[in-house]
């Protein structure tokens, strides 16, 4: 078998979504339609790399934690879908998303299966759209590479800081979102990911 159609074929088994049944697509199939697409051949293979990664960095936490999740990627930008139990979990989810080479956006359509306090969640909910709206009027900020969730009034920031000065320019930002209790910055470094430091940064409740 071809070596580039051997790739296709494990990566299509691992690609799969882990909370449900797909259908395989045959390997040379997969590699002639990339082949036609504008990101081309490379570009599809290493898609399919950033989503075998994601994958097993889901399985590595806990094998039946994401169960119902799915990921796509096209071109570097990742679509997640599917449930989680809890807001922790999702957070954990695009976190593993961010933290994988080659992720230039990542589109959260996680969503929460435990809605019991609903008043907590359309909180949470104001206070994540507050804090996004501010960073996408900030014209020193490219807010596309970021992704933000909140749970309990805790914000988290995940995603790629161009530098040091944007990364503290958007807990900035969060800080200042009424009812924000505490922000947790796992923003990544454009030009040194490897230097990436988890960030805590208290908030007063407004």
């Amino acid at each position: 078998m071809h070596p580039i159609v051997h790739f296709f074929f494990i990566t299509a088994m691992l690609t799969l979504p882990l909370g449900g049944c797909g259908v395989l697509i045959g390997a040379g199939a997969t590699v002639g339609s990339a082949s036609m697409e504008e990101r081309g051949l490379g570009g599809a293979i290493n898609d399919k790399l950033i989503q075998t990664k994601i994958n097993s960095g889901w399985l590595d936490i806990e094998s039946g934690l994401f169960i119902g999740l799915s990921s796509e990627v096209h071109g570097g930008r990742v679509l997640l879908t599917g449930s989680v139990v809890s807001p922790k979990h999702r957070v954990n989810a695009v976190r593993i998303a961010w933290q994988v080479d080659g992720v230039r956006e990542v589109i959260n359509q996680i969503k929460i299966k435990d809605q019991s306090d609903l008043e907590v969640h359309a909180r949470d909910a104001w206070i994540t759209t507050q804090l996004i709206i501010k960073l996408t009027v900030d014209g020193d900020i490219k807010t596309i590479n970021y992704s933000i969730d909140t749970v309990n009034g805790h914000v988290f920031i995940m995603g790629i800081a161009q530098d040091k000065a944007e990364r503290s320019r958007v807990a900035a930002h969060a800080q200042d979102v009424g009812y924000v209790r505490r922000v947790t910055n796992y923003a990544l470094l454009k030009n040194d990911p490897s230097g990436h430091v988890k960030i805590i940064v208290p908030a007063m409740a407004k």
